[in-house]
């Protein structure tokens, strides 16, 4: 009997993207579009990419 391998979380994958370092990092939402009624610090924030903690990186980065 062979081992089996854990599939890839296909909608996971798309929004997570796992560096080297092995930290995963995905992109924040509601910056798109309708930024107006923002403060110009939270748009450029926004821009910026989102770094998953420890505790969740831990748990995710197997189905990845």
């Amino acid at each position: 009997m062979g081992n089996c391998k854990q599939k890839t979380h296909k909608s996971s994958s798309k929004v997570l993207k796992a560096k080297k370092n092995g930290t995963i990092v995905y992109k924040k939402s509601n910056g798109n579009h309708k930024t107006a009624k923002d403060s110009g610090k939270i748009v450029r924030q926004r821009r910026n990419q989102g770094v998953l903690n420890a505790a969740d990186t831990k748990r995710l980065k197997d189905f990845i």
